[in-house]
């Protein structure tokens, strides 16, 4: 049976370490377990915030499993434990699979195995991870990376993707949508699809201002000119600042404010695509569908069914 180990280091996230031992121990194939799950670790109890957690295995179980799962710890200032790091290196070496959970990626870049590779983490931790890794490519933007051996997930509800990736991997899409099934989630948000854009990518710099008028009035029928006028400064000078500040130009964040207006409607109303394209200023149904598809990686339909999200 195909072993998977999920590494406990004091400050796991308790979600984290939760997710691959609900997905991976609750799959069947023909009515039999598929995996073996295994939580293992250098210490036998583990600090996990607000409890304590037994570790009924050392890190042997990770030397000799088949996929090792790495969630993440709240603390992000702490080292991955030597011994572990080893363990994980020892298991690579071997040709196990290694997947992180969240800023578990921290702790898997410390051994030197994303390096040279595509990864994602958690949004917030995306900078650190490329500051303390400069040798990882860090994709800040996707839900998980699957690079054979060596994946990498987002934040949270990410693990969930990553882990119903892996097991349709290794059983195929029909076990994969009975597991999703099993867990209560929609079997719908590929790895390409992107983390949610954030309203607090605003920032607190000289275009601030203007930044945050664009959200306000992205409905409105809007040009480059207006954005400038409003700024007081030629188009030229505003497509230069948004260069140096925010590293794209006037119109490209135009539309992603319009994208992320179309994100909340999609989130909190029952809509049609239409309407939500006019209210979000993206106009059309075929120009949100293609300005959606392009930033989030996904339909507005699938974006929709993937959230689960309720009429308000």
């Amino acid at each position: 049976m195909h072993t998977v180990v999920v590494l406990a280091l004091d400050g796991v996230i308790t979600f984290d370490l939760g997710t691959p031992v609900e997905v991976f121990g609750r799959t069947t194939v023909a009515g039999e377990p598929a995996y073996e799950v295994v939580v293992a670790g250098p210490r036998r109890t583990v600090d996990a915030g607000p409890v304590s957690l037994a570790v009924p295995h050392g890190l042997d179980r990770i030397v000799d499993a088949d996929t090792v799962i790495v969630p993440g710890r709240s603390d992000l200032t702490l080292p991955p434990d030597p011994r572990a790091v080893r363990a994980l290196q020892e298991a690579a070496g071997r040709g196990a699979r290694i997947a992180s959970i969240c800023v578990g990626a921290l702790d898997l870049a410390a051994t030197g195995l994303l390096d040279g590779l595509r990864a994602t983490t958690h949004w917030r931790a995306a900078g650190l991870l490329a500051d303390r890794h400069p040798a990882v490519d860090v994709d800040a933007g996707a839900l998980f990376v699957d690079n054979g051996q060596v994946l990498t997930s987002a934040g949270a509800a990410a693990g969930l993707d990553l882990c119903l990736h892996i097991v349709a991997r290794d059983h195929g899409g029909a076990v994969a949508a009975e597991a999703a099934r099993t867990a209560v989630v929609p079997l719908t948000r590929d790895a390409g699809q992107a983390q949610f854009i954030r309203d607090d990518e605003l920032g607190s710099g000289g275009l601030a201002a203007t930044l945050q008028w664009i959200e306000e009035h992205a409905a409105e029928p809007l040009t480059v000119a207006d954005i400038a006028a409003v700024s007081a400064v030629s188009a030229r000078t505003l497509n230069r600042r948004f260069a140096e500040e925010v590293g794209t130009t006037p119109s490209a964040w135009l539309t992603r404010s319009r994208v992320r207006r179309a994100q909340r409607l999609l989130e909190t109303t029952d809509w049609s695509v239409d309407r939500v394209a006019v209210a979000s200023g993206l106009g059309s149904a075929t120009n949100l569908r293609a300005r959606f598809s392009a930033v989030v990686g996904t339909s507005p339909t699938r974006y929709r069914t993937a959230l689960g999200a309720a009429p308000r």
